[in-house]
């Protein structure tokens, strides 16, 4: 059994691209050290949601502990802190690795480094981790190790020569890699004093406990019925129970320094918690908190309509329960003239809108609606107040403007070199700028473009994917907000303005997409009696239109032979009845119009 001992417990992560083997990596881990039973294994055993399985990706991270014999003797404590691997996440990976005092990069041995990999690296050698080199999937016939080392030195700079080979799903060199786990990773520092400081770095939501907070002990010790206070919000809570995760909850006496666990202390809500902040104690607390904590502010917003207005009190259920496991979600109610009631919606990036709108139809059963994601606009007016919008509908009289900015990221794209001429295309029509190129190997390039983040949230993944067949790959970082020329685009049906399809758009792209929602407008608003014109307008000029036609009604059928003023008679009739109904008239949009326009955008 493992006695404490500071000296023998190690803290580590791992880092990969999205597929290079980390899942399947901490497998073999938990096979090695006993610490879970075989009958009880499945593979991506830390991946326990299924969408997580599906798309091979980990969205929430998951600790747990392992104790490993070692060649010497001696028994350590090794806790693996699972980290998501997409760019959304980059806050919670930081947390997850200050936690830490190193980091496994894995990195594929057919593909090489991937841009994932290079902004995670990053983010670990900002925080002087050491990283341990890798290279995964050697049995494949495809593989080729010595240009992946190769590649981690020249492009990521670090000394991959005693980088290991393994590959995770046959099992081949698993056990060096617990041995170099602890040779080459340090033990915690010595703590500075004897304050209790307890970096958070997950949390979630039990329904029968309350919040169950993750934590790393920096120093201090936590027990059960230690009287706590976060220093983020300056609440105080009591603590019910402590443990670790060996991999599912064990509770234990007591937490030391240097390791990582969990803690209860009914805590009903989760905004209290804040992922990277600090825990002390309330009778002694420490002088300052751990550095590096923020609040995560959300970069996207769109709507959350339900397609059945009855379903709304089942929406914001869900949105809430979500936001107990997620505290990056913002949710806030609004409503809309055609689509009723719902939620403006905040994400971290498109992948998390994604995540958040498939947790929702799958888990929570419901029909919903998302309207065209949006980013934050600074907008300074006139007298010189700033306003920030994300929303259309609250866009200010343009008289009123004085300028407005849009936010810009910075782009790392990593792509084999044929693909280099189809990519400047795609990022001049983007409105991107190219800051520099790199040659990564004899046929790979690190491209890094400047980018409004507008255009890159709707459909540059999956254009980039299909310019290069899918080989590149791209990650991005929030840079600056720089003044744009944006506009708001209306769209108007029998010259009423319709708000769901109103957006913030550069000028230069406006008529390319106000035509394109007319052309969609014209194939699913049904014909009326009369003439239906669908417009696109920046304030007061059209730049666009659609019309559709009216159903024609044949009223001279019944008149056979006699004079022609007989029919002439009937038509003047007609035309003037056309001109009263379409003063009066007006034209219902189908919900299903509604979807099929937010689905082509």
């Amino acid at each position: 059994m493992f006695e404490y001992d500071r000296k023998r417990i190690r803290n580590f992560s791992i880092i990969a691209h999205i597929d290079h083997g980390k899942s399947t990596l901490a497998d073999r881990l938990l096979e090695l050290t006993h610490t879970v039973e075989a009958r009880e294994m499945q593979e991506q055993y830390l991946d326990n949601m299924d969408l997580e399985r599906e798309r091979g990706i980990t969205i929430k991270a998951r600790p747990v502990t392992m104790h490993y014999k070692a060649n010497d003797g001696q028994i350590y404590q090794i806790n693996l802190i699972d980290t998501p691997g997409h760019v959304d996440f980059a806050y919670e990976v930081s947390r997850s690795l200050s936690a830490c005092e190193g980091a496994l990069l894995v990195v594929d041995a057919v593909q090489g480094v991937q841009a994932q990999t290079l902004a995670n690296v990053h983010l670990a050698v900002d925080r002087n981790l050491e990283i341990l080199p890798v290279i995964n999937k050697i049995d494949l016939p495809a593989a080729d190790p010595d240009s992946v080392k190769k590649q981690i030195e020249d492009v990521i700079g670090i000394d991959a020569s005693t980088a290991l080979l393994i590959s995770a799903k046959t099992g081949i060199g698993i056990a060096p890699v617990l041995e170099r786990i602890l040779t080459d990773i340090p033990p915690p520092k010595e703590p500075v004093d004897s304050h209790l400081r307890a970096l958070v770095f997950d949390s979630h939501y039990d329904a029968y406990r309350g919040v169950m907070v993750y934590v790393r002990i920096m120093s201090g010790e936590m027990t059960k019925k230690s009287l706590i206070r976060l220093m983020a919000t300056n609440k105080t809570f009591e603590v019910n129970e402590v443990g670790v995760f060996a991999p599912n909850e064990r509770p234990t006496d007591v937490l030391r320094p240097g390791e990582v666990g969990y803690f209860v202390a009914n805590i009903k809500n989760t905004s209290d918690v804040k992922i990277g902040d600090t825990i002390t104690l309330h009778k002694s607390p420490a002088a300052s908190p751990l550095p590096g904590f923020k609040l995560i502010s959300p970069v996207v917003f769109a709507g959350i309509y339900p397609i059945d207005s009855s379903d709304f009190e089942a929406v914001r259920d869900a949105l809430l329960k979500l936001q107990l496991n997620d505290s990056a979600l913002h949710v806030e109610q609004e409503s809309s003239l055609a689509l009723g009631f719902g939620f403006r919606c905040g994400f971290l990036g498109l992948l998390h809108l994604e995540i958040v709108f498939e947790r929702l139809t799958r888990e929570f059963d419901l029909d919903i609606i998302t309207t065209a994601p949006s980013v934050i606009y600074k907008i300074t007016l006139n007298n010189g107040d700033v306003l920030t919008i994300d929303n259309p509908a609250r866009y200010p009289d343009p008289a009123m403007i004085e300028c407005i900015e849009e936010p810009w990221v910075l782009v790392h794209i990593m792509t084999p070199s044929d693909y280099m001429g189809a990519i400047m295309t795609l990022t001049m029509e983007k409105r991107g700028e190219l800051l520099k190129t790199e040659t990564m190997s004899a046929t790979h390039l690190l491209l890094t473009y400047s980018l409004p983040m507008n255009e890159i949230i709707t459909d540059f993944n999956d254009k980039l994917k299909s310019v290069t067949r899918g080989y590149a790959s791209f990650d991005y970082e929030t840079d600056k907000y720089a003044e744009s020329d944006i506009v708001k685009l209306e769209i108007r049906v029998n010259e009423e303005q319709v708000d769901a399809f109103s957006c913030l758009v550069h000028r230069s792209k406006a008529e390319y997409k106000g035509r394109a929602i007319c052309a969609k407008l014209k194939e699913v608003i049904p014909q009326q009696l009369f003439k239906v014109p669908v417009q696109a307008a920046i304030g007061g000029k059209i730049i666009a239109r659609e019309t559709i036609s009216a159903i024609t009604k044949n009223v001279t059928a019944k008149c056979y032979g006699g004079d022609i003023t007989r029919k002439r008679k009937l038509w003047e009739k007609q035309k003037e009845g056309k001109k009263r109904m379409k003063e009066i008239g007006k034209v219902n949009i189908p919900q299903s119009a509604f979807m099929d326009v937010l689905k082509a955008e």
